[in-house]
């Protein structure tokens, strides 16, 4: 009886070994299989982030070319504007010269009106009914030198 309860357990420590080096065949199938698939899903990992960070470099330049239009609209606007502004200095310093220039005139034909008439028929003092006398005054170059004189006014005065 021993022998034959010796051979009955040896062949069930095959049954249970045979059973082992399926259950561990099994085992380290599903092992490659898992490290096949957790390979595959880095893989696929890898290659979105790489997409991703593709797909941000491509914005990123994009709003770098967008960011050098605006600068380059912005430096012309400004340029444009500074110019505008000199010429509209020069305006003001002519409007102002030719403002002077009109009340001078202004105060001649006042005085030209009141000292003994001046050569002029008219009761009204704003009036100049005679030329011929105004451009016989006006032939004296003492008298009237600023009359010579150009307007002189640039950007450059300006400068502030």
């Amino acid at each position: 009886m021993a022998s034959s309860s010796g051979t009955s357990s040896g062949s069930t420590l095959l049954q249970n070994s045979g059973s082992e080096e399926d259950l561990q065949a099994l085992m380290d199938q599903r092992k490659r299989k898992r490290m096949i698939s957790n390979r595959e899903s880095a893989r696929r990992s890898r290659m979105r982030k790489q997409k991703h960070l593709d797909d941000l470099m491509a914005q990123a330049s994009q709003l770098r070319k967008e960011n050098n239009q605006i600068i380059t609209s912005m430096n012309v606007t400004t340029q444009h504007y500074l110019n505008i502004e000199a010429e509209n200095s020069v305006l003001r310093a002519q409007f102002n010269e030719l403002s002077n220039r009109l009340q001078y005139l202004v105060e001649i034909v006042s005085f030209l009106n009141t000292s003994s008439n001046g050569g002029f028929d008219s009761g009204e003092p704003w009036t100049v009914p005679d030329t011929t006398a105004i451009s016989d005054s006006l032939m004296n170059p003492l008298g009237l030198l600023y009359l010579s004189q150009p307007i002189m006014a640039s950007p450059d005065i300006f400068q502030y």
